[in-house]
This record gives C-alpha cells, sequence and structure tokens, in this order.
C-alpha cells in the first residue's frame, strides 16, 4: 500500500521570510494564498492585489513558506512510515520477487524513426544508386548532395515523443573539441517546485529583485529562463538581431555537423581554416556548462542579466546552462510564451506535474493565452515557398524516396491552395472573410489530406532546412558571391522564417473546429500595399489552461486588476462552478486621502470634452485640451504622465500642438518626452524623463521649468509593468476611454465567441454552440456585431477599454507614502448605470479609486470636498 499523502500544512499567520513589518493587507494576502495552496492538489485561486502594494514580495514569502513546509510535512511523514513498516516488511500481499525485480532500461534508438538499423545503415546507398554512379569532389551532383533529405517513411511507424519532465536536447555533442565527459547520470526530479510567470523579462527582473530581498535567495535553488535573444552570447549569432533570426541560426549550429571556416592570425596575415565542429562553441565543452551551473547554485538567485554576465565570464551558453538546472531547481521563473506554450513546454523538458504554477499580471490571461496559438501567412511569404519547393523538386525529384516526394508534392499542392484563395477575389469590395477550419478545408478542396502526418513530417524530416539552404545557394551568382546576409537569410521575409509560419499554419488546421477561426484577407483587383494573408485566430482559452490545471498542484492567477471575475471564469473555466473559484481582493496600503480621481467632464472654456472616435480629431476639441494641459502642468509638480488611446492619436494631438505654439507653452512649465514606438527605445526615454525631474527638483536657479510631461499610449511598454513612483508621476491624465477598433477583425471575432459561450444553458433545449454568427463567412462591420450582442460580447469590449484604463492610471502609486492624482478626462466618465443602457466606465474601476472619485460639472469647481495639496 502506498503511504498516504502528508496532511496538510496548518494554517499561518506569520511568514518571517517577510523583510519587514508587513501591513495588514499583505499579511492578509499571504495567509489567503498559503490557505489557497494548502486546500489540495487542484487548487485553483486569483489574487488582486493594486499595483504598489508589495504584490510580488508577498507572493514570494507565502509560496515558498508554503513550498518548504509542504516538504517538510513530506519528510515527517515518509520517516513515519518507514518506523510503521519495520524495516520493509509487511508490504501488503506484494511479493518478494516483485518488489525486488529491476525492469531493463528502454532501448535506445539507433536509427531514424520507423525504420530498422539495417534500414538506415542502408538508407543512403539507394539514393546514390538512383543517382548514378559516385560523383567526383566538387561536382555539382556532389555538392548539392547536402541539401538532401534522408528518406523519409510514416506509415505505421510508432511515434516516439519525449515524455514531459524528460531532459531536452541540450545542444552541442561530441566534436573534436569537446570534453570526454562520458555520459551523464540524469539528476532526480525535485518536485513539488513553483513556477512563476510573468509577461516580460523586466518584470521577471523584478520578481528576482525582490526575492533576493528574502531568505529564500539564498536558501532555494533558483533557476531564471529566457529567451535566446536575452541570453545568447555568441556575437556572430546575436548580431542578426531579432529573436526569430536568434533562434534560427542557434538551431542551425546545433544541427551542423560539417567543417565550418575559421580566421587563423599567423605570420602577419589571416588564413581560413576548416575544421570538424559540432554545434555553436558556447556550448561544445560540458566542462564549461558545469561550472557555469556550479556557480549559480553558489550565487543564489540571479536574474537573466545576471546569467548572461555569468556566460561571458565563464565562456559557455546561458541559455541552455539554466535550460539543464529546470530539473533540480525548486524555483523556476519564466516567461509567459515559456510556460503557457504547449511546444515550448515539451521543447523545455518542463514537468508540472505535483507543482505548483504562479501566473502574474494576469488581468488579460485569456487574451495571452489565444494570442500565443494565432498564426499568420501572407501571400509573398506563400509565393516565396512554392518557387522553393518546386526549384527544389525539379532538383531532386529523380532521387527523392516516394515518402519525401510524396510529402513535398502535398506541400506544394496546399500552398498552391492557399495561394488561389487569396488571389481568387470575384467580389472586390469584400477583401475579408472569416470561416471555420472546416469551412476553409472543404473550400479548398483538401479537406482529404491528412495534416496530422504532414505536420509530423515538416517536424521530423528537416525539409525546412534541407529546401531553404537550397533556396539559399541558388541566391548566390555564378561568380560565388553570396548576395545574402546573415541577416537576410534569417529575418521575417526569409526562405526558413517563411517555412516556419507555413508549419504554424498547417499545426493551427489541427485545432477542434469551434475553437478558432480562420480569416481570409484577399487582395482588391485595384490594388493594396497589404499583403494579402491568412491568419488563424484561437478563440477558446479554456482547453489552453486546462492542459496546465491538469497537471499541476495547484493554479494561482495574480494580478492587479483581474476583475470582472465572472469573465475570466467563462473564458478560462466555464465548467467550473464559481464556488471553486477562490477569490481575494484587497484595497491599497496608501490612505484614501493620497490619492485625488476626478473625471474631467468639461475644459477650461466650459467646452464638453468628448473624446469619441467621431470627435477626438476636432480642432476645438484639441485646442481645450492643450489648454487644460497647460493649466495642469503650470499647477502640478514634477511629473505628469498623459495616456492617449493610440500612438496615431498622440502624433495627430501632438502635431497639432507643435504647430499652433501649445507645445512651447508646456515647454515652459515641462520638459516634453514622448513615448517611442520602438520598444528598444523606451528605456532611453524614460531615463531621460526621469533626468530630467531630478535635475528641476535640485537646480538652484529658477527657469520656471518644474519637471517634465510625458506623453504614453495605453497598451504601450509604459502602460504596462513600468513605475512612476513619487516624482516620476505626481500626475496621471487619461484621455478619452481607450476601446479598441470594432474594426478590428480578431477583436470581432473573440466578441462573436464570447457572446456565443456566455449565453444561458436551456434546460431541455437545443444548447449546441451554434448560433447566428456561424455561418456568416462575411464579415460585418464592428459596430454591427455589438448591436446585435445582448450581454457577454458587449461587456466583453467595455471590459477591454477599463482594463486599459486601471493598469495605465495604477501607474502612478507605487508605495504607502507615494500620492497622485487621476485625471480622467471625458465627459462619459460623468456617466452613470441609470442614465446608460450598459455599465458606467467608473463602475470598472478599482474600489480603492472608486471610492475617492470625484465628478466636477464645471471646470475648476468644488469636486465634492476632496483635500490634496501638493
Amino acid at each position: 500500500m502506498p503511504a498516504p499523502p502528508p496532511p496538510p500544512p496548518p494554517p499561518r499567520r506569520d511568514f518571517p521570510a517577510f523583510p519587514f513589518a508587513p501591513y495588514p493587507i499583505q499579511s492578509e494576502f499571504m495567509s489567503f494564498l498559503y490557505g489557497a495552496l494548502s486546500s489540495g492538489p487542484g487548487a485553483l485561486a486569483l489574487l488582486e492585489s493594486p499595483t504598489g502594494t508589495g504584490k510580488t514580495l508577498s507572493i514570494i514569502c507565502s509560496a515558498l513558506q508554503w513550498l518548504g513546509d509542504h516538504r517538510d510535512a513530506a519528510a515527517r511523514g515518509s520517516t513515519t512510515a518507514a518506523a510503521a513498516g519495520g524495516g520493509g516488511e509487511g508490504d501488503g500481499d506484494e511479493p518478494d520477487w516483485m518488489r525486488d525485480f529491476t525492469p531493463l532500461p528502454p532501448e535506445k534508438p539507433t536509427a531514424k524513426k520507423g525504420r530498422p538499423p539495417a534500414a538506415a545503415a542502408r538508407s543512403k546507398a539507394p539514393r546514390r544508386a538512383a543517382a548514378g554512379s559516385e560523383k567526383p569532389e566538387g561536382s555539382e551532383e556532389a555538392e548539392d548532395e547536402e541539401f538532401l533529405v534522408e528518406e523519409y517513411e510514416s506509415d505505421g511507424e510508432v511515434c516516439v515523443r519525449r515524455e514531459a519532465g524528460k531532459r531536452p536536447h541540450r545542444g552541442g555533442g561530441s566534436s573534436s573539441e569537446s570534453e570526454a565527459d562520458g555520459e551523464e547520470e540524469e539528476e532526480e526530479e525535485v518536485t513539488p517546485k513553483v513556477f512563476f510567470t510573468s509577461r516580460t523579462h523586466s518584470q521577471l527582473s523584478q520578481f528576482v529583485g525582490e526575492l533576493k530581498k528574502t531568505e529564500f535567495g539564498w536558501r532555494l535553488r533558483t533557476v531564471c529562463l529566457g529567451s535566446r535573444k536575452n541570453l545568447c552570447i555568441n556575437k556572430d549569432v546575436l548580431k542578426l538581431g531579432s529573436a526569430n533570426r536568434i533562434n534560427e541560426r542557434c538551431l542551425e549550429l546545433q544541427k551542423s555537423k560539417k567543417s565550418s571556416k575559421t580566421k587563423v592570425e599567423g605570420d602577419n596575415r589571416k588564413v581560413c581554416q576548416s575544421k570538424t565542429s559540432c554545434g555553436c562553441p558556447m556550448i561544445r565543452k560540458r566542462g564549461l556548462q558545469k561550472e557555469f551551473k556550479s556557480e549559480v547554485s553558489e550565487q543564489g538567485a540571479l536574474d537573466i542579466e545576471d546569467l548572461a554576465q555569468l556566460g561571458k565570464k565563464i565562456g559557455t551558453c546561458p541559455y541552455y546552462g539554466a535550460r539543464d538546472m529546470v530539473r533540480t531547481a525548486d524555483l523556476v521563473v519564466l516567461p509567459y510564451q515559456s510556460l503557457l506554450l504547449k511546444s515550448a513546454r515539451e521543447s523545455l523538458g518542463l514537468n508540472l506535474k505535483n507543482s505548483v504554477v504562479i501566473i502574474d499580471e494576469a488581468h488579460n490571461l485569456a487574451d495571452s493565452l489565444t494570442s500565443m496559438y494565432n498564426s499568420k501567412i501572407t501571400s509573398s511569404q506563400l509565393n516565396a515557398i512554392l518557387s522553393h519547393l518546386e526549384a527544389y523538386l525539379n532538383r531532386f525529384q529523380s532521387v527523392l524516396g516516394a515518402g519525401n516526394r510524396r510529402y513535398i508534392q502535398t506541400l506544394t499542392v496546399l500552398t498552391r491552395s492557399f495561394l488561389r484563395v487569396l488571389t481568387s477575389n470575384q467580389d472586390d469590395a469584400c477583401t475579408m472573410t472569416s470561416m471555420t477550419i472546416n469551412q476553409f478545408l472543404f473550400s479548398l478542396d483538401i479537406d482529404n489530406i491528412n495534416i496530422v502526418k504532414l505536420c509530423q513530417y515538416v517536424k521530423e524530416s528537416n525539409i525546412i532546412h534541407k529546401v531553404s539552404g537550397y533556396a539559399n545557394k541558388l541566391n548566390i551568382n555564378q561568380d560565388g558571391v553570396n548576395h545574402l546576409s546573415h541577416q537576410q537569410q534569417y529575418d521575417e521575409g526569409s526562405s526558413i522564417a517563411s517555412f516556419q509560419t507555413l508549419a504554424d499554419f498547417l499545426r493551427s488546421l489541427l485545432n477542434c473546429n469551434d475553437n478558432g477561426r480562420i480569416i481570409v484577407a484577399r487582395k482588391k483587383f485595384s490594388g493594396q500595399p497589404e499583403d494579402a494573408y491568412l491568419k488563424f485566430v484561437m478563440l477558446c482559452a479554456e482547453k489552453i489552461i486546462l492542459e496546465i490545471t491538469c497537471d499541476a498542484y495547484a493554479v494561482i492567477l495574480a494580478g492587479g486588476t483581474l476583475q470582472p471575475i465572472e469573465e475570466t471564469r467563462l473564458r478560462l473555466f466555464p465548467n467550473l462552478p464559481p464556488s471553486d473559484i477562490k477569490f481575494f481582493t484587497c484595497n491599497h496600503i496608501v490612505p484614501p486621502e493620497s490619492i485625488l480621481p476626478i473625471a474631467v467632464t468639461r475644459g477650461p472654456s466650459g467646452k464638453a470634452f468628448d473624446f469619441s472616435y467621431s470627435s477626438r480629431s476636432s480642432h476645438t476639441m484639441i485646442e481645450e485640451l492643450g489648454r487644460f494641459l497647460c493649466n495642469v502642468v503650470t499647477t502640478v509638480p514634477e511629473g505628469v504622465v498623459m495616456f492617449f488611446a493610440s500612438y496615431e492619436y498622440e502624433r495627430f494631438v501632438y502635431d497639432a500642438w507643435a504647430a499652433s505654439g501649445m507645445i512651447s507653452k508646456i515647454s515652459k512649465k515641462k520638459h516634453v518626452f514622448r513615448e517611442p514606438k520602438n520598444s528598444v527605445d523606451v528605456e532611453m526615454t524614460l531615463n531621460k524623463y526621469k533626468e530630467a525631474i531630478q535635475s528641476c527638483s535640485k537646480s538652484s536657479q529658477d527657469t520656471g521649468v518644474t519637471g517634465a510631461l510625458l506623453l504614453a499610449v495605453v497598451g504601450g511598454k509604459i502602460s504596462e509593468g513600468i513605475n512612476f513612483s513619487d516624482g516620476m508621476g505626481r500626475c496621471v491624465v487619461m484621455v478619452g476611454l481607450p476601446y479598441p477598433s470594432p474594426s478590428d477583425v480578431e477583436l470581432t471575432e473573440t466578441i462573436k465567441y464570447i457572446e456565443n459561450i456566455s449565453k444561458p444553458v436551456l434546460v431541455g433545449g437545443d444548447n449546441s454552440s451554434s448560433s447566428k454568427y456561424d455561418d456568416e463567412c462575411k464579415l460585418q462591420p464592428g459596430f454591427d456585431i455589438l448591436r446585435k450582442c445582448n450581454k457577454g460580447g458587449r461587456e466583453y469590449y467595455e471590459n477591454l477599454c477599463m482594463k486599459a484604463v486601471n493598469q495605465s492610471i495604477g501607474r502612478a502609486i507605487r508605495h504607502a507614502n507615494d500620492y497622485a492624482a487621476m485625471l480622467l478626462v471625458d465627459s462619459r466618465y460623468a456617466h452613470t448605470s441609470s442614465n446608460r443602457s450598459s455599465s458606467s466606465p467608473t463602475d470598472k474601476l478599482p474600489q480603492w479609486i472608486k471610492t475617492r472619485l470625484a465628478c466636477a460639472q464645471n471646470y475648476g469647481e468644488d469636486s465634492g470636498g476632496s483635500s490634496f495639496t501638493y
């Protein structure tokens, strides 16, 4: 009989690892989280704590305290069971021979999947025979042989997959420079462990910074996973720039087992020598990887930047070094993509069994999950793929095996079909249609193709690299000059990237019919600058999160603004009754008098503010907003952050103010900065903004400039994850209600889907998923869709807007002694539920802001007795 599970740890109110005296709401948060984890396997909890309340530190101290207590309880249970067992006697009805039985280790595959060793050994012989006699070295046939894909047969084969939790391939392998370490023993998996995930690398670095403040930073073994772009230290790969190029080059280096050219300096000249090597030079020496892991274990919690620096110091790859440490880690810190995407979990070898998964910044988790599974391919990519496939077939058709030839021809047929549907636009007015997966397959007459096996072939045969390599060779002129740089070979429009995009789109077609929609964006006959494209839009987040909740011991969703909870439940856990989801929320740690939220309905001249789409671009509205901002920057010291609905609208307003001289007036009081669209430049802009504020505070000269103004964008980098504490954000101005455009195709499809699943279940009636939208292929205008919605779809649309507002204005308050004003500039913020058919925007504000919200009907009047001075 197996030992009984350990008793749950008793409820806790004390968390000794918390480095300060916790506020009451922090103690309540930690106790609630600890209790949720102690409630047993399958626990699901949502914890909402406003930005700036110490949420991250509370998560660390409660979750890791539970982990330690749980392991202690398990160890005590094991000791008790061993003592009661009397040294192994009394094992029930299990006979001695069964207890002593040691199963044989599984046989290691010695050849390609589906082929016996003999066939594998003979695999190259038929190729040469078919091509004729042995070709002399240097001939075209010999040079092209490297692009010939190995023989492949999938019929009747048994699929061999790495099980979850098994160590993934780490790259490298044996070479002339490898150290003969022999076969390493498989390290034992540490369970349970805690997986913490957040949206961005900067948020993960903040988490590790908070972890270092506690004893868990050195007591527990922590590993931080990042992308290749953030952790790669190979200069030749890193200079490629984009993540896509870096990923492709890294994988190609590991698969390469040919001679490579290296520059050797000697006798005052540089000579190119060739040597045999395998993989990236940063992962050849296993001894350095061991040294890296040892250093990480000794130094304690390290963030992504720390790991990259350590890898450079030792001279070994921190990306694969960190991956190798996952099995023995107590705490794994990783970005959304690495944990929430199934293919990424399999690639990293993550085993969620019996572990705790904590998902931070979960306010838009359902949309984040579905967007990861979207896929898009353009007509230019399809044309490139088709030309490369045809060239490859023309060159190698006579020497390809039957299996390879069949699959490559199938890829060619599919590519032609996809192009045909994008170019056959009989109705010039209708350029965009939406359909289910089945409708798409039947309309192209490709429903008889086995896409499962085709995807398996693309994944296992290395056909992408073979065809792409041959295509790149064709781009080299007869003079031997390669006109494609490394950057061009691996950018988003390259052959290898195009093929990967096609593979992603094909995998999308394996989803259930109701889980997503295919968007067909055709090109008008009159011409348009944008490429025609096919896009799969994932709509069902439930099955994605279910893969995680089924494996994990407990799943915790945390964030600053998780409400409305019903929408989260409906999209992620529709089959769970509300009572099964534990929910915690709290007020802010700042006293009420430290915030001043005001709904500003009118400007200085008395004109009502209306920033709806039809009115926001009017000259008078922009002028009125400028006059209002001049008053704000005159009154408010230090930093002011103003949020606009989009980059385009921010640019439109700024240009209008610059032309009218308004920017010059504002600049007399504040240095003006604008959020760059390129995320790479955001940090530099923020640093300049901060320096401008600090220089004004320290300057003894009275120049009249009292700080800085930052013009930002809702949904941009600055609105999420950036802290504007103290003087960085004494006032936050929200211009209008940032509703997303109803004309967005993906948004309308999501609204229709949510409207369908939010319908009440009919007892004894037809509860099928079909709806008034299902059979409509031509896309309707977004406003028509919203008008058809009863509640669910419209509620989702409004929630998108107010979640964005809450994320933006919550940036200003970061600690108990902070203070700031929050100005909501639009007359619609003054509307109440009683005079609207739907809920009021202010109903969806966080409780700690809503209770203090004041509304001034006229500009400059007392807003309800609020007292607030700078």
